[in-house]
């Protein structure tokens, strides 16, 4: 008797993959943080049930067919060591889906978070979010933060960058689907070239912040992901640093840059005593995310 006949339920499958990815030593942390989020994940996403919401479903008994699909696709988690996302093209930051393949890394910013919960007008960086009519979004990946930008800034227009074009293939579906093309422009580019002299009130940023020997270290998963998207030098800033030298000059009077940094605040503070750096917490990160208003960065450019 095969595994997927003696498996009949949600619940039964559940148990099974967890105990499986578990063993298997599987790595987390592209959207979900343990066996069991994993597993909901992947089994709701085959099922096309509610993710947040999969315990009514759990004593479903399932056809012969539906725990075929889902045994096969917690045995190839298991032996491609890929994040799940990858295996059902999908990932999520808050209630927003993006369509996400091995040519960007797995949508988790701590930046889109913020723009979700609205925390920037909360905590007073943003008055008036009608008043943010130009955004600019570097290392825009899958464009995930460009999209979620438009949504929290409905009067905005967003120029969205990225080096890599196999990137904006994928950041071009995603625009496409959420119908923003009018208002998101993709560029190909290193950070700032592409752009115009035209200035931003918010430039938002998750750039390449992990440092060469954590690159080295790196778990399976991570490894799938594109190396140009992670990797930022020998101490992780090495973009971070090229993106506060010339962000000065393209931001307005009263704009501000938001960045994802990672762990490198320490070195970072160390290295820019001067800056007034703001440190925005989310519900999963502590002093990996900072703004700076443009005013306080003139000395830089």
């Amino acid at each position: 008797m095969t595994v997927e006949q003696e498996l009949f339920t949600i619940r039964d499958l559940l148990r099974f993959a967890v105990t499986r990815m578990e063993r298997a030593g599987v790595s987390y942390g592209h959207g979900t943080d343990s066996a069991f989020a994993e597993a909901v994940f992947l089994i709701a996403e085959q099922l096309r049930l509610p993710r947040d919401g999969i315990e009514p479903f759990l004593d479903a008994r399932l056809t012969l067919a539906e725990r075929q699909e889902i045994v096969g696709l917690i045995e190839r988690r298991i032996a491609s060591r890929k994040p799940a996302a990858y295996l059902v093209n999908r990932a999520y930051i808050g209630d927003f889906a993006f369509h996400v393949d091995e040519r960007v890394i797995v949508p988790r910013s701590f930046i889109g978070e913020l723009l979700c919960s609205g925390r920037l007008g909360e905590a007073g960086l943003i008055a008036d979010d009608d008043g943010i009519t130009r955004i600019l979004d570097l290392c825009t990946g899958s464009a995930c933060l460009a999209i979620l930008a438009a949504m929290a800034f409905p009067e905005a227009r967003i120029d969205a960058v990225d080096i890599s074009a196999d990137a904006l293939a994928v950041a071009r579906r995603n625009v496409d689907d959420y119908g923003l093309s009018d208002r998101i422009e993709l560029h190909q580019g290193d950070l700032f070239a592409p752009l115009s002299e035209g200035r931003y009130d918010l430039i938002l940023t998750n750039p390449p912040y992990v440092a060469r020997d954590s690159m080295a270290n790196l778990p399976p998963e991570y490894r799938q992901e594109p190396a140009l998207a992670l990797a930022g030098g020998d101490d992780g800033l090495a973009v971070v640093r090229r993106i506060l030298a010339a962000a000065p000059r393209h931001l307005t009077e009263a704009g501000g840059l938001l960045c994802e940094i990672g762990e490198g605040r320490h070195l970072l503070e160390q290295e820019f005593p001067h800056l007034p750096f703001f440190w925005l917490d989310t519900e999963t990160s502590e002093g990996e995310v900072f703004w700076l208003p443009g005013s306080s960065m003139e000395r830089l450019a």
